[in-house]
């Protein structure tokens, strides 16, 4: 790179950070106090996957209102999905719009919403799994941000910029984006309008790609308003290229390091006709069977050249149900010809937090999120102040404690002398005094309620294991890895292994590893204890009558209201710690 454009992204890297702390800075203002009408939202909506997940969901948002942790004086709605079949972001947003339809009538026409994305199970980042991916973490602010609150803190502009209608999001990404002196992301066109950002061809192929009208015309400027040809869902390289959709690097301005780019999608608003035209769609679709999807299936259907190829292509479904076609064919014949608009930010960046990898990458080791928003190595935690390259949060250590290098730990109690070695997540868990939790393991607890009692279970996997695979039967477990080992290898003693749910799907997620016990340290210490049994070709003879839950188990059964408790004992503790420090 010459000096020149060396010196240009420097500028740019500084520009986003300014505004990025600039969006926090407002948000904290508004956090705890009632917020005036046109100040913020009108209506906050979460999606969740069901009744049992939307209950978690309230709870949590009930307990950040009473802590004055949000902005006060606006509805926090949570929608889950009618019972059923799984129907997908899309199908969550046609319900979730039906439902402020039927609690707001007319009134809907003058109100700003932003709904966001928050159901589904977490399967690849398990520890947000019980209390969802929306309430996790993040090293910031006082009190401690989860996801809700970044979220509210980087769409803080988007209300005053608005005109009536809904911005629809997803629970596990963050937008940074600095827009220069003066100017505003507006949302006050008909139709969708999409926020974009410059990514690789590589990133392209695995999230929605922006086919524009003027991707030629030279700017200097970090935002610019145009028109969509059309949008692609996860295309392939060439597809990119024969669609047109891959822009050269100019010089000057913020753009991206690569010589060939595209832009991808993330957020989308969509002005109140459109909002009316989506509720009319649910009625003709009758009751959702199916998977829609909120960017594929809503967004290929708009531009002048939208086809209708699409429909009929199940690759990135999880479970192909007969009626997709044809409901994605109405909803193609039905949006067609509504306007696509885009809003390119030429100086942003698009971060996923989905995933363990990528959760303990971003909250640990990259340099430029940290930089970015002011991530802290230490947060609203006890007796860990040094940076030594890890994450803890919301967690009280005894002393003594060593978290090595690219590890997070989050809502935890780690008695004197317990080690967590590199790249590992501790979560939830309370750690006893002198033990040692290996490196590139996940270790999360779940309070439960098993036969009438209370119980914990103590779930343990690699980093990089698979939860998602399975295989059709018991038989075939030495295909399922468990931290590199075959399943028939954990550490256990003459126990015969037993699947939850669906016989015909074995994975990590259904296998029934973890034992039942009374309390959460017993619980941290016996599944310990079997992880290093497993990981020394050793094998533990478990005490009689013990139960085995699998992770899928344990959330059908899990005690929200306890898992709770432990987090508000340490809050209460830190809290406390904080105070007689600064007396």
């Amino acid at each position: 790179m010459e000096v020149g454009s060396d010196s240009m992204n420097q500028q740019c890297v500084k520009k986003l950070e300014k505004a990025t702390r600039e969006k926090i800075t407002t948000f904290n203002s508004l956090r705890g106090r009632e917020v005036q009408p046109g100040e913020f939202w009108d209506a906050v909506v979460v999606t969740a996957a069901d009744e049992s997940q939307r209950d978690a969901y309230e709870l949590q948002i009930r307990g950040k209102v009473d802590r004055k942790e949000l902005p006060l004086g606006l509805p926090y709605k949570v929608f889950s999905d009618p019972p059923g079949s799984k129907i997908g972001n899309g199908g969550s947003t046609l319900y979730a719009l039906q439902q402020l339809d039927d609690i707001y009538g007319k009134a809907l026409g003058g109100l700003r919403v932003l709904l966001i994305h928050a159901g589904g199970f977490s399967q690849r980042l398990p520890s947000a799994s019980a209390l969802g991916k929306l309430f996790t973490a993040v090293p910031l602010g006082d009190p401690l941000y989860q996801m809700l609150e970044l979220k509210l803190a980087m769409y803080v502009e988007f209300p005053s910029q608005m005109k009536p209608g809904v911005l629809v999001t997803c629970a596990d990404d963050i937008e940074l984006y600095s827009t220069g002196d003066g100017a505003s992301v507006r949302f006050d066109r008909p139709g969708f309008t999409a926020l974009a950002h410059p990514s690789s061809l590589s990133i392209g192929t695995t999230h929605g790609v922006f086919v524009l009208e003027s991707n030629g015309k030279s700017t200097h400027s970090e935002m610019e308003n145009v028109s969509c040809l059309r949008f692609l869902h996860k295309p392939t390289v060439e597809k990119m290229r024969n669609s047109g959709a891959v822009c050269q690097r100019r010089s000057g301005g913020c753009s991206p390091s690569e010589t060939e780019f595209v832009y991808t999608d993330s957020t989308y608003y969509v002005d109140f006709d459109t909002v009316k035209s989506l509720l009319n769609l649910l009625k003709e679709l009758g009751p959702l069977k199916c998977e829609v999807d909120a960017y594929g299936d809503f967004l290929q259907a708009l531009g002048p050249r939208a086809t209708i190829d699409y429909t009929s292509n199940a690759a990135n479904v999880t479970k192909e149900e007969s009626s997709l076609v044809e409901v994605r064919q109405k909803i193609f014949h039905f949006l067609k010809g509504t306007p696509l608009n885009v809003v390119l930010l030429h100086n942003s960046k698009f971060y996923h937090i989905g995933t363990t990898t990528e959760y303990l990458f971003h909250l640990a080791e990259d340099a430029a999120l940290k930089s970015e928003l002011g991530l802290l190595s230490s947060a609203f935690s006890v007796n860990m102040n040094e940076d030594s390259g890890c994450c803890v949060m919301y967690s009280v250590l005894d002393a003594g404690c060593r978290v090595a290098a690219g590890s997070v730990v989050e809502y935890s109690r780690l008695g004197a002398g317990a080690s967590v070695g590199g790249g590992s997540i501790v979560s939830s868990c309370w750690v006893g005094a002198g033990l040692s939790v290996p490196e590139g393991v996940f270790m999360h607890s779940l309070c439960v309620n098993d036969t009438r009692q209370t119980g914990f279970v103590t779930v343990v996997f690699g980093i990089d294991d698979s939860l998602k695979r399975s295989v059709e039967a018991p038989a075939c477990i030495e295909d399922l890895k468990l931290l590199g080992r075959s399943l028939s290898h954990w550490g256990l003693k003459n126990e015969a292994l037993r699947f939850s749910g669906d016989a015909s799907s074995c994975s990590l997620w259904n296998a029934c590893l973890f034992p039942v016990c009374p309390d959460q340290q017993s619980s941290f210490s016996l599944s310990l204890e079997m992880l290093q049994a497993a990981l020394s070709g050793s094998t533990l003879t478990l005490p009689k009558d013990t139960t085995l839950m699998s992770m899928q188990e344990s959330l059908k059964c899990k005690n929200l209201e306890e898992m709770l408790k432990f987090r508000e004992g340490l809050y209460e503790h830190i809290s406390r710690s904080k105070r007689n420090n600064q007396s």
